[in-house]
């Protein structure tokens, strides 16, 4: 199979309208696409980056929206105070004070290019600075199941099978990841700490 160095339009809306499913659940099965019709990985980065501007274009306007009403009305008021204050809970699990660039990136990894975006916003980031961030953020953690997405690939050679464990992977290992930490010995003298 050759790698093409400019796939076809159809094959490159194809893998586009993959990466853009919500919640990082197209990425295996765009890279699988991708690897299939021959596309070389720069494009398929280049098109993920692209999902990414696409989603900043269409999530914006609503972020602005709903910030505007969060300023306005007394009861989303008070939601966006909880909601900055589990934003700083959320970075002190990354290993900071404040929501600086590399918690944030951390965040937008870790859930997803909306929430990196939103945090970004409730720590005063403006629009580029912001997106630079949750895109960062979420260009990582699609490197990691592209990467791991193709690594395992080369063993099982069945593509739907890759998906299937990658994704199983995708939605269980943070939640294996969190119950172990919460029970080891320093996350529960942090959380002591947190409560004084």
């Amino acid at each position: 199979m050759t790698l093409s160095i400019i796939p076809s339009s159809a094959d490159m809306l194809s893998i586009l309208k993959l990466f853009i499913i919500p919640a990082g659940g197209g990425i295996p099965a765009g890279v699988m696409l991708a690897k299939t019709k021959g596309v070389a990985w720069p494009v398929t980065t280049l098109l993920y980056l692209g999902s990414d501007i696409i989603l900043a274009i269409a999530f914006e306007p609503i972020l602005r929206i709903i910030a505007f009403f969060c300023g306005k009305v007394s009861f989303l008021t008070r939601f966006s105070a909880a909601l900055k204050a589990a934003t700083a809970r959320s970075v002190s699990h990354y290993g900071g004070t404040g929501a600086g660039p590399i918690a944030l990136i951390m965040i937008a990894f870790g859930v997803d290019p909306m929430t990196g975006r939103a945090t970004a916003l409730a720590a005063g980031h403006g629009i580029v600075t912001g997106w630079a961030i949750a895109v960062t953020g979420d260009m990582l953690y699609f490197a990691v199941i592209a990467i791991s997405t193709l690594s395992l690939n080369s063993y099982i050679r069945d593509p739907n099978t890759t998906m299937l464990i990658i994704l199983v992977a995708m939605f269980f290992i943070p939640v294996i990841i969190r119950r172990i930490r919460s029970r080891s010995p320093l996350s529960q003298e942090a959380e002591a700490l947190n409560s004084e």
